[in-house]
């Protein structure tokens, strides 16, 4: 399949996508852990897609669970709406703003930087950091 976006062309395989989301999907629902750095690291190097494409193809996968998830704290009354209105335009800006940086700087730079944070996020859960 060939995808436009922004002016550049990429060709998919949509069918081995499909397959690694599900096998992704069963997996993480297995072992209780959020697929989206893998789902992240099979869209760049297995379907060959740049970081900026994966990163927001998987922000949109899970809009609707955030939603989903957003709605139901407000119905148990687990919801800040002073923390919703600071973070939710920040989170709009910087969704339109990252991918403009990332197609600016080179694609082995935006993966290190990932990398960096996922490594932040792993020490940050195991309470080291």
């Amino acid at each position: 399949m060939k995808i436009d976006f922004w002016g550049h062309e990429f060709r998919v395989n949509v069918a081995l996508g499909c397959f690694l989301g599900f096998l992704m999907a069963i997996v993480s629902s297995m072992f209780g852990f959020g697929g989206g750095p893998f789902m992240i690291a099979i869209m760049t190097v297995i379907l060959k897609l740049p970081m900026y494409v994966s990163v927001g193809s998987s922000l949109l996968a899970i809009f609707f669970n955030t939603l989903m998830g957003t709605t139901r704290h407000y119905q148990f009354g687990n919801f800040d709406l002073v923390f919703f209105l600071v973070m939710f335009p920040a989170a709009i800006l910087g969704g339109f703003i990252a991918p403009q940086i990332a197609k600016r700087i080179s694609p082995i730079t935006v993966k290190r930087i990932a990398v960096v944070g996922l490594l932040l996020l792993a020490l940050n859960l195991l309470g080291l950091y």
